[in-house]
């Protein structure tokens, strides 16, 4: 069994895990910021956030230092609960208005804007991508049924793959994957498959996702713990590769996870309880 070290030095929090790296303190997020729940790289060492259900239209640009560089309204969309950001090739950005805690909407959107790192003005217009799941009947379902509640999504190769957060009841752990086309208009989400995360210290449930640069690594975040999928088959890589399960050692309200190159991530977590509202790097190991 591996073991994880929690220290505090100096203001900064190491969590030590033997042969993948390290999850390290960047800096203490703007109270604005006190619900983030999505993030993207920006240039010049900054970051984009969007916070979730109750909060502004808004993207925010944050730098490594936890100042407040810009805000956007997004114009042309309306946050019923934003849960996290994807970003193409091109530098446009993705917003998935998916969190769906009571299981009954039936106004699932992405939204996607232009580099928002061109933007000189004050708002930026976004397009909608609309889509259901065409395995849900009932709105809501019986609490054993609800899964289709999302917090996660990447994209690659002109499709989005979303990971639902499971609410069951009594909680069974299950978390479904669907692909969505990245082309404006109306889709029904493709189902893939599902997947059990491995039992952990936390209560296993997916709150973001990201795949590297490469395309060769996928990782889904949850409460304290990281999955890790490389060697698999794209639209099977919840059963076709290589998992490795990481114990970050910090049990905050974790819910963004981004690449920055094909080893590094960028990782937040949500204010709660005096705690969080924090930007963690992490790298992978082999």
């Amino acid at each position: 069994m591996k073991k994880y070290l929690l220290l505090l030095l100096w203001g900064t929090i190491i969590s030590c895990a033997s042969n993948y790296g390290q999850l390290t303190y960047v800096t203490k997020l703007p109270h604005k910021l006190t619900e983030n729940s999505g993030m993207v790289p920006a240039k010049y060492s900054t970051v984009w956030f969007v916070m979730d259900r109750g909060n502004p239209d808004k993207i925010y640009q944050v730098n490594y230092k936890g100042d407040l560089v810009k805000e956007l309204k997004v114009k042309n969309a309306k946050n019923h609960d934003w849960e996290d950001m994807a970003k193409d090739e091109n530098g446009n950005v993705f917003i998935g208005d998916f969190g769906n805690n009571g299981n009954d909407r039936k106004n699932l959107a992405i939204y996607k804007i232009p580099d928002p790192n061109e933007e000189n003005g004050d708002d930026i217009k976004a397009e909608k991508i609309e889509f259901n799941y065409p395995e849900q009947k009932d709105f809501p379902p019986k609490k054993n049924k609800m899964l289709y509640d999302a917090e996660a999504f990447f994209y690659y190769r002109n499709n989005f793959y979303i990971i639902t957060k499971n609410r069951t009841q009594p909680f069974n752990g299950e978390a479904l994957l669907y692909k969505v086309p990245a082309l404006e208009g109306k889709h029904k989400a493709q189902y893939l498959g599902s997947f059990i995360p491995p039992k952990g210290k936390r209560n296993r449930q997916i709150t973001s996702a990201d795949i590297s640069p490469d395309g060769k690594t996928i990782v889904l975040l949850g409460n304290g713990t990281l999955w890790v999928f490389t060697n698999f088959v794209m639209d099977n890589f919840i059963s076709s590769g290589t998992l490795k399960t990481i114990d970050l050692g910090v049990y905050t309200q974790l819910e963004s996870v981004s690449f920055t190159n094909n080893n590094t991530l960028l990782l937040s977590d949500e204010e709660s309880a005096k705690t969080g509202r924090n930007l963690y790097s992490f790298v992978l190991g082999n």
